[in-house]
């Protein structure tokens, strides 16, 4: 395929780079087949331990002179690659469909996201302000500034295989650090994709080798990354389980961590929501990506007066799903990212069942032309309690809960009665619902909406979410403050030097 060459993808790449250089690797072999058709799109070496040490030595040697570099000439840098995204980002688009399974708009639409964070982090580079406090002793000045970390250690997940990336590199580089990226391994070739493109960069504008390093492998590099003390940050995306071993691991050495893990997300459908906003909303939310965004709408919570009336337009909606390959642009819904997620999608439809959940419309494996992959699903749509099992839990697939409720507060008890807290939406024209909604005694996620979504969050504002969702804050706001180390300084400029609680040496 065209867009492969472009993109520098061959049927067999190497993983583990240092920014423009490619190392040798003894590791295992990662082959990559499309969601889309089954295909084997290309392989990748794993790193071993040999190409980590080297990639980790070189972004250790790296940071000493990256960080000396004027924050806003690391700005135009990461405006450059900014640039060199919007050149690439057909084939880069394709790609991540392709390799992936998301729709076709929605990889352009991921793209862009990486574009947009590299605008943001260009204004960025000439903002990272301290503050200038008042001292309590006389002739002395007082203020803090920020300074970077080192190395940060980013963990991705195959949902959004380059955006995410994108989120953490582009802030990380502005502040003054060097990154170390290990891609999810169901999607690896996008990041040797994003690697080609950067290293372009960073060759014409002599960046030191190693700003930008790319570690390609399974689970025991995630445990490399997380255990190595040379590493202060680690900001990883994916499952609550995954994060709370990521945890663990950095907190044993002291380190930081930015998670950003499970979502459990509910909609709540007021008696006085406008019902054709919020069934774009809903069915966009549940059934784009396939169901599997960390921001997927999973739980609908519906006033009992408008319930019947939703389900039906909802149940309508998903019979004129259009189901098959995401590079067609008239697909609304593509594959699951591979047979295992099929497993659990069927799992939990199952489990469902045996606790009590009643389709109204069933899910299945889809067979035939187009389908070959044994990806295709339906999306399901089932009335369930909110205390099931089932329903506490985070399905990566297409399954949608509905539940009724009476009064607001019930309602939000709803929405914030699972272990997770991403994000969270209501539907009302009502003034009052979405201010109490929004208050202290409303949604306790990271992110609530009024009359949108609960995904299609955008750069300008801080993304994560509480709870079992880790805590951890990426993008815009002032998220680029975890990436740094602050620093308080203190100045006398007098001819004496006052010392604490009136002590005195009579020198």
């Amino acid at each position: 395929m065209e867009f492969l060459q472009s993109l520098g993808i061959k049927k067999n790449n190497p993983g583990s780079s240092t920014g423009t250089q490619w190392l040798e690797s003894q590791g295992a072999e990662l082959a990559s087949h499309s969601p889309v058709d089954g295909k084997l799109i290309g392989s990748v070496v794993c790193a071993d331990k040999r190409s980590y040490e080297l990639a980790i030595a070189k972004a250790q040697e790296a940071f000493i002179e990256w960080r000396k570099w004027p924050a806003p000439k690391r700005g135009e840098i990461v405006r450059q690659v900014g640039e060199a995204l919007r050149a690439h980002k057909e084939p880069l688009g394709k790609l991540v469909s392709y390799e992936m399974g998301k729709s076709l708009q929605e990889g352009y639409g991921e793209v862009q996201e990486m574009i947009d964070i590299c605008d943001f982090a260009v204004g960025l580079s000439r903002q990272l302000y301290g503050l200038t406090m008042h001292s309590e002793r006389p002739m002395h000045r007082m203020y803090e500034q920020w300074h970077p970390l080192g190395i940060v250690g980013i963990i991705s997940a195959f949902n959004f295989p380059v955006a995410v990336w994108s989120w953490n590199a582009a802030l990380a580089w502005v502040c003054g650090n060097v990154c170390i990226w290990k891609p999810s391994e169901k999607t690896p070739l996008c990041g040797i994709a994003v690697q080609n493109i950067v290293a372009e960069v960073f060759r014409k504008n002599h960046v030191p080798e190693g700003v930008n390093g790319l570690i390609e492998g399974g689970r025991e590099v995630g445990e490399w990354l997380s255990h190595d003390t040379r590493i202060p940050l680690i900001s990883a995306t994916g499952s609550t389980r995954m994060g709370k071993a990521i945890s663990a691991a950095t907190g044993a050495r002291l380190g930081k961590s930015i998670l950003e893990l499970g979502g459990n997300n509910a909609i709540i459908i007021s008696k006085e929501a406008d019902l054709d906003i919020a069934l774009i909303g809903c069915l966009f939310g549940a059934v784009g990506t396939a169901g599997q965004r960390c921001t997927t709408t999973r739980r609908l919570i519906i006033h009992t007066d408008v319930y019947d009336a939703f389900k039906q337009k909802l149940v309508k909606a998903y019979q004129q799903l259009s189901i098959g390959d995401p590079l067609n642009s008239k697909n609304h819904v593509g594959p699951l990212i591979d047979t295992d997620a099929v497993k659990m999608y069927l799992s939990s439809i199952d489990q469902c069942k045996k606790q009590g959940g009643h389709f109204i419309v069933e899910g299945g494996v889809l067979e035939g032309a187009g389908y070959e992959s044994g990806c295709y699903v339906q999306p399901c749509i089932a009335e369930v309690k909110n205390e099931m099992q089932i329903v506490q839990h985070e399905t990566f697939a297409p399954i949608l809960y509905l539940m009724q409720y009476t009064t607001l507060d019930e309602a939000i008890a709803l929405q914030n009665g699972v272990p997770q807290g991403l994000s969270s939406s209501i539907m009302t024209l009502n003034m009052r619902e979405a201010e109490q909604f929004l208050s202290h005694a409303g949604s306790d996620c990271g992110i609530a909406n009024v009359n949108i979504g609960t995904s299609g969050a955008e750069i300008g504002g801080a993304f994560g979410g509480e709870k079992e969702t880790g805590g951890g804050r990426e993008s815009g706001s002032d998220a680029w403050k975890a990436y740094m180390r602050r620093q308080t300084n203190t100045i006398n400029w007098s001819t004496q030097l006052p010392l604490a609680q009136g002590i005195e040496f009579n020198l």
